[in-house]
């Protein structure tokens, strides 16, 4: 799957000062944050620490209360078709009468707009798109009859299929089987050694030990950020969550 050169030497993401929440309640402060071009990251930290607030406020889906977000050196108005955002599955109307195909379609419209014809460069992206995510025999399927793993994969396949530089992705593994989040991850690695970025909000440490190169520590501000073993040391950790998290069971972790 083809994807732009990146030569320019901005982070992928920048937040400065970045501050957002709810109803009147701040949930991220004083967020400073440089995500590097083509690493594969991944965003935790405890519950309610801001991990959906920041990609939220980041994305201009949340309006922040304070600071900026650039995306390769530019507001993202600028660089929106570079730009691919995977919701988190309960921020998706599963009753939506449309296909998979049309959903995954979706993916071209920040090169060509709502209204124009798919191209047979835009046909040729959303086979790509859902290959890749193995959703191909799906496609006339509609959004409410496929399970929520298949739905995930969908939702991914929409995000490939726009051909973007950096994909942020909030909860992308909730209500998928071990198999297909491990699918899913080696998927977005050799995206990854594309060039592309990948920013993944992900709620189990372990996991992000394992398999992610970079992260971003959150406890309603940035506690740590870079390489997993520096950003997930002990310390660090206990500085999040009270406690150091990756001596508990697996299923007592929560992030």
């Amino acid at each position: 799957m083809a994807h732009p050169e990146q030569h320019e030497d901005t982070a992928a993401l920048s937040l400065r000062d970045l501050r957002a929440g709810y109803n009147g309640r701040t949930v991220l402060r004083g967020v400073d944050l440089d995500v590097p071009h083509g690493t594969f990251g991944a965003v935790v930290g405890p519950n309610g620490s801001g991990k959906s607030t920041l990609v939220k406020a980041s994305l201009g889906l949340l309006a922040a209360t304070r600071g900026s977000a650039r995306f390769f050196g530019s507001p993202l108005a600028r660089v929106r078709s570079r730009v691919a955002y995977v919701p988190q599955q309960d921020a998706v109307a599963e009753d939506f009468p449309i296909t998979a195909v049309q959903v995954v379609e979706m993916g071209r419209y920040p090169h060509r707009g709502w209204f124009r014809r798919l191209t047979s460069e835009d046909d040729i992206a959303v086979a790509e798109a859902m290959e890749a995510t193995g959703v191909q025999g799906l496609a006339d399927t509609p959004l409410d009859e496929l399970s929520g793993g298949q739905r995930q994969r969908v939702f991914l396949a929409r995000a490939l299929a726009q051909r973007a530089d950096l994909l942020i992705l909030d909860e992308p593994f909730t209500a998928v089987d071990a198999r297909t989040e491990s699918d899913l991850l080696s998927l977005l690695e050799r995206l990854c050694a594309t060039g592309v970025t990948v920013l993944a909000v992900h709620h189990d440490l372990r996991t992000v030990r394992d398999r992610f190169a970079y992260a971003v520590l959150l406890a309603g501000t940035v506690v740590a950020e870079g390489p997993v073993g520096d950003a997930l040391s002990a310390d660090n950790l206990e500085r999040a969550y009270g406690i150091a998290p990756l001596a508990q069971p697996a299923a007592t972790v929560e992030a």
